[in-house]
């Protein structure tokens, strides 16, 4: 049974406005914040922080990210100690899904999140961009789905930009190869024929898993992911690759480089013979996507404006190192830049479009 769009994302705006918020102060005296968790040493002239809690986003499987984050915490403590701050345990967590994440930053349960556009907009309420991702670019970047499926693989370029696409994939499957014959010999693909297929998607604020494969569907359409007959949501991209390659699924949303994290698992986990690139192509694509944030609590009892600095300098810093960038490159980052409210802009115009699409 069809769930209605504009239900869906109600009850996600609901979830936002029923966790705290407010505003983040700055202070000029470090001791306020020894109150709410932050011990000024005065001797060693540093500001002691019992523990700064980092939480991600489920794009990958959680132990992946776990394992691949695991030394972001020394690096942590190091930037921030050498920037006034003895971080004393910095903990990893990852949400069950993108609003856990949101919700904790809301709460100020998390301190820092890495989340996309798409739920930093839907929790600025309690949360508040510090800094942007930059990442490399791919060889392959037309708004025309054929010229993607060439056979071969989409290596990153040197050039860093600031948005990414997401792409509208067809499986292996005989639906999913029959819509991807479609595309590649020049015909336009019908309605009818995307709601014949299984559709997986990700959760409602995902912007690659959701919120512009919507925008996609209505401006060629006229529809949303809401009217497709056969949708479910995935808890991850690896678990949505995984079901691409079995046949339970014949298409899948998902950021544009993401045949390039699955080209091994394609054969060594999920059991296929021909390429990534061969079984699964490309038959929709989305114009570009800021790239994910760097987000803090505004209720963070640890957080003011010295220490979001000091977190800003922190990041950059480790994106600048060869030992961060493979760090962050479980994210697709390559690095990162400060960033204001403003430029998540365009964020809010696409859930705008979404909110609008079923009333």
């Amino acid at each position: 049974m069809k769930k209605s769009l504009s239900a869906v994302l109600a009850l996600a705006l609901t979830m936002g406005a029923l966790t705290a918020c407010g505003g983040s102060g700055s202070t000029a005296d470090t001791t306020t914040a020894a109150n709410d968790g932050a011990e000024a040493s005065e001797a060693a002239g540093t500001v002691d922080i019992d523990k700064l809690t980092v939480a991600f986003v489920p794009s990958k499987d959680p132990d992946e990210i776990v394992t691949a984050t695991e030394p972001l915490k020394g690096m942590l403590q190091e930037e921030l100690a050498g920037l006034g701050y003895n971080v004393k345990e910095v903990d990893i967590t990852v949400g069950t899904n993108y609003e856990a994440v949101g919700e904790a930053l809301s709460a100020g349960t998390a301190d820092v999140g890495l989340i996309p556009g798409g739920t930093y907009v839907m929790y600025d309420d309690g949360a508040e961009v510090i800094l942007t991702a930059t990442r490399n670019g791919l060889t392959k970047d037309s708004d025309n789905a054929a010229d993607w499926n060439d056979g071969q693989p989409d290596p990153f370029t040197d050039e860093q930009v600031t948005y990414y696409r997401a792409l509208i994939l067809a499986g292996p499957s005989e639906k999913g190869q029959e819509l991807a014959d479609k595309v590649n010999s020049g015909e336009e693909l019908t309605w009818e024929d995307l709601d014949s297929a299984t559709w997986a998607v990700m959760s409602t604020t995902s912007p690659a898993g959701y919120i512009y494969p919507s925008i996609w569907l209505q401006d060629n359409y006229g529809k949303a992911i809401t009217d497709l007959s056969n949708v479910v949501t995935s808890d991850s991209y690896g678990s949505t690759m995984a079901r691409l390659a079995s046949g339970q699924i014949d298409v899948m949303v998902s950021y544009a480089d993401v045949r390039n994290d699955y080209e091994d698992q394609w054969n060594s986990e999920y059991g296929r013979d021909g390429s990534i690139w061969e079984e699964v192509e490309v038959i929709g694509v989305t114009p570009g996507i800021y790239n994910d944030t760097v987000s803090v609590s505004k209720n963070s009892p640890i957080m003011d404006d010295d220490f979001k600095a000091a977190l800003q300098q922190a990041f950059i810093n480790i994106g600048n190192t060869e030992e961060g960038k493979e760090v962050i490159s479980i994210y697709s980052h390559n690095g990162y830049q400060i960033a204001q409210d403003s430029d998540y802009d365009n964020e809010r115009k696409a859930q705008e479009i979404i909110r609008s699409m079923n009333e």
